[in-house]
């Protein structure tokens, strides 16, 4: 993960030309240091009673200098920059501790000063039990906005508790970065910030990138990412995943999250990067932050799927596809062949070929066409392997399904190093399998150590046209999340996490298998049906 970084660039030129006798002299601004700088901070809470504040562990930062033009204060790695010298910490460690805040005045030309304050600051706040296991799920729980809801984001005065000037409509942010960001509270204090950073380039798709009105997130960006014609005052922003820190405290009895660095939730404002929880369920919450405006912004986030269900997808460039439009065998870029009998582990009764009268593109279409053969039957599996692979993305395949009992179709992929590991260790992605008795369901299968042959995390759903219509059967894998949906309706996800095979390549197998375990009994009046493949395509 690469963390999201502040970038200062100096940049002093200057040129002497001398033509002939004449001597031309540019003279430039002076270079001061900040000078005479001085450093308050107001423990809150503190009285003559309580000198070290009242357990909340906040502490207000001024900072003042001559030939200053702004100031950054750090702690533990944590740097806080702000023009006018102001700046919060809430110190969460528990009991009376001190802490050591390193202040940096810039002045101009970037020469800088600092000075070195220590404050004693009392912590007696313990975050109530319910709400880490609400923000963390023992590390597993991830949060994105709740876009589906009126009022998941907006802009209020810095006293208020609710949107009142600006709240966005459902879904009305759908061309930012603020809804496929997601966010994982780790137990031990880290946080994750998935940007689906696949999709950052402004040039090619804004859909990916986050979302902000304050340095570096604000530039003026034109069209396509252009600079030189600059667009909107708010811009989307290229960032990759980063990690940062979280804490809870409690100041005033507000339950308050604060994020290191650039933390943010939703769309960057800059600020001092503390969200008070303003409400919270165990499934969502909306927090406030006061941006560098000086303006209250809201962003209500849920650890929830979208109650219908729809695929919401990171990945949106297509990389790769073939849509079957040239007549005549598949295309030999894109697909080779498994060849041959022996059942393929499952009791399965076909012999793959790769004859016409398998396998076939016509009318663009693919067709893998299973047939009764002389008291056998013949059909055809494809494979990508070596040819078109894949970590992570979309993978939507078109397809309608053979309505003949005891066929099994499948549309599924293998680790591209199954050669050298084997299966299961390789890892299997069952995108779309249907039994050979049941054809008005489909279900999806991950298979892997520990999880195979008759295991393996699965899941089914409802398909009556499944052989008469053609569907749109879909993976959407990334590093943390496999989710597999039908017509862009999600009915399986998936964890997936840096132990499991699901994080390297993989390929492509289609294929119409005829009984096994899946398959079953074949109709004894069986002849011949067949899967059609519209298209397979990769978004990444």
């Amino acid at each position: 993960m690469k963390k999201l970084k502040n970038i200062y660039i100096i940049l002093f030129s200057m040129a002497f030309t001398f033509l002939g006798c004449q001597e031309n002299t540019y003279e430039f601004g002076s270079i001061v240091a900040p000078s005479n700088i001085t450093v308050t901070a107001e423990i809150v809470g503190a009285d003559a009673t309580n000198p070290n504040g009242d357990g909340s562990g906040t502490v207000n930062f001024v900072a003042t200098a001559d030939n200053a033009t702004s100031y950054t204060f750090y702690y533990d790695g944590i740097g806080k920059t702000s023009p006018a010298g102001n700046a919060t910490f809430n110190f969460s460690i528990i009991g009376l501790n001190t802490y050591t805040v390193n202040v940096v005045a810039s002045g101009t030309g970037g020469v800088t000063s600092s000075k070195v304050i220590q404050v004693d600051v009392l912590s007696t706040y313990s975050a109530p039990a319910d709400l880490i296991t609400m923000l963390t799920n023992d590390s597993t729980q991830e949060w994105r906005v709740k876009s589906e809801d009126p009022g998941h984001f907006g802009v209020g005065p810095a006293d208020e508790v609710s949107p009142i000037w600006y709240a966005a409509a459902p879904g009305e942010k759908s061309i930012t970065g603020m809804y496929d960001d997601a966010y994982v509270f780790n137990v031990d204090g880290t946080i994750k910030y998935i940007t689906n950073s696949t999709n950052d380039d402004p040039a090619t798709d804004v859909s990916g990138t986050i979302f902000g009105q304050a340095p570096p997130m604000d530039q003026e960006l034109g069209v396509n990412g252009s600079v030189a014609n600059p667009g909107n005052e708010y811009e989307n922003y290229p960032l990759d995943d980063f990690d940062g820190i979280w804490t809870l405290t409690a100041p005033n009895d507000q339950e308050t999250i604060t994020l290191s660095g650039n933390g943010f939730f939703g769309f960057y404002v800059g600020g001092d990067h503390t969200y008070k929880i303003i409400t919270r369920s165990a499934t969502e919450m909306m927090l406030k932050t006061i941006g560098a405006d000086g303006l209250a912004w809201f962003v209500v986030l849920t650890n929830q799927e979208p109650a219908n269900n729809n695929l919401v997808t990171q990945y949106t460039n297509l990389v790769w596809e073939d849509d079957f439009n040239t007549d005549g065998a598949p295309n030999a870029a894109n697909w080779t062949y498994d060849l041959g009998a022996g059942g393929w582990g499952n009791g399965e009764l076909q012999t793959y070929t790769n004859n016409a009268e398998n396998v076939i593109v016509e009318g663009g279409l693919l067709k893998i066409i299973a047939k009764a053969n002389g008291g056998g039957y013949t059909s055809a599996r494809l494979k990508s392997e070596g040819l078109q692979e894949f970590t992570y993305g979309r993978y939507e395949i078109r397809a309608k399904l053979p309505a003949s009992e005891g066929t099994w179709p499948a549309i599924w992929m293998l680790g591209s190093n199954f050669s050298q590991v084997s299966w299961p260790a390789a890892g299997e992605i069952d995108i779309m399998e249907q039994t050979g008795s049941d054809k008005n369901q489909v279900l999806s299968t991950l298979h892997y150590p520990g999880n195979f042959g008759g295991g393996g995390p699965s899941e089914k759903t409802t398909v009556t046209t499944s052989t008469t219509e053609f569907h749109n059967y879909t993976v959407e894998w990334s590093a943390t999340k496999i989710q597999f949906a039908v017509d862009d309706v999600v009915f399986h996800t998936f964890t997936n996490d840096s132990t499991l095979p699901f994080n390297a390549d993989f390929f492509f197998i289609l294929n119409v298998a005829m009984g096994g375990t899946l398959g079953g009994t074949v109709d004894p009046a069986f002849t011949e049906d067949m899967m059609e493949i519209d298209y397979v395509k990769v978004f990444q």
